[in-house]
């Protein structure tokens, strides 16, 4: 592990174990973990199928075809949504299937939503870049929104409403604990940006951190703990920010991570779908899980 301030400690044992869970998948994306029933799923995209895994039963396969879905969440019900590339749109699960919540914005179908993080008011905020219309990723397909942007849908569905616009390729977002701040990763400038969120009017914007761009891999998956620290998949690993945006450390991985959720019952263990494996890591720090 890269230490390079003493507050990393705190957070993730220096000797920490990272265990595979489960491997041969083509690109591993988006798990989200039940704290309901124990379990955690997750999107291999180019293989077009969703899986579930848990410690009693292992890995099965889920959803297939899964339309090529990478971020999931769960919503204030349990249900579990989807961000989908091949149908351009999000879905949630219900007791006689799959339905559409969002899927165009002025009349024109939304770009490719990549991923999804629920508020404690109901509302589902969803990135929607590019990524999800290239071939073997959804596409091809194209683009017909003119921006790359993050959205809210409302607690009683309807029309998204565009929170922000200005991305080259926003990617993974959380919510701090307390939800007066939303951060996004852009993929493509190599940072994570903080937005003041009022009423869902977002202000600010400014850059918290850019990442470093040593090794493979970019930034794409975001969590947070209880007391606000980043986490976010990139180059080499997972890197761990301060809510003021001061680089903790790193932690490597021998693959490249895509995303990253909380799971087991205590939300101190991250799961981390990184290309062809599953893996997971005990930490100190306890996560923050809007859905728990």
């Amino acid at each position: 592990m890269k230490v390079i301030q003493q507050q990393m400690t705190e957070l993730v044992d220096p000797h920490v174990e990272i265990e595979l869970v489960a491997d041969g998948f083509v690109f591993a994306e988006g798990p989200v973990w039940s704290f309901r029933d124990s379990h955690l799923t997750f999107s291999d995209i180019p293989a077009d199928t969703m899986y579930r895994w848990d410690e009693r039963e292992g890995l099965r396969e889920y959803r297939k075809p899964s339309n090529f879905s990478n971020g999931l969440a769960y919503d204030a019900d349990g249900a579990l949504i989807a961000c989908e590339h091949r149908t351009r749109r999000v879905t949630r699960e219900t007791g006689s299937g799959v339905e559409t919540i969002a899927e165009t914005y002025k009349g024109k179908r939304l770009n490719a939503p990549n991923d999804v993080v629920l508020a404690s008011d109901g509302s589902l905020v969803f990135t929607d870049p590019h990524y999800g219309l290239g071939e073997g990723f959804g596409g091809p397909a194209e683009q017909e929104q003119p921006v790359r942007g993050v959205y809210r849908i409302p607690p009683d569905g309807g029309e998204p409403e565009l929170l922000a616009a200005d991305f080259s390729g926003p990617n993974g977002l959380a919510l701090s604990p307390d939800e007066q701040i939303l951060y996004v990763a852009d993929t493509e400038a190599f940072h994570l940006r903080a937005f003041a969120v009022s009423s869902w009017a977002l202000t600010g914007g400014d850059v918290l951190v850019d990442l470093p761009r040593d090794g493979d891999g970019v930034p794409d998956g975001l969590k947070v703990d209880l007391g606000g620290n980043i986490y976010c998949t990139g180059a080499g690993g997972i890197w761990i920010c301060s809510p003021a945006g001061e680089l903790l450390g790193q932690i490597p991985f021998p693959e490249v991570a895509a995303n990253l959720a909380w799971g087991d019952d205590d939300a101190q263990t991250l799961y981390v779908t990184a290309s062809t494996g599953l893996y997971r890591l005990r930490c100190k720090a306890n996560g923050h899980v809007p859905h728990r």
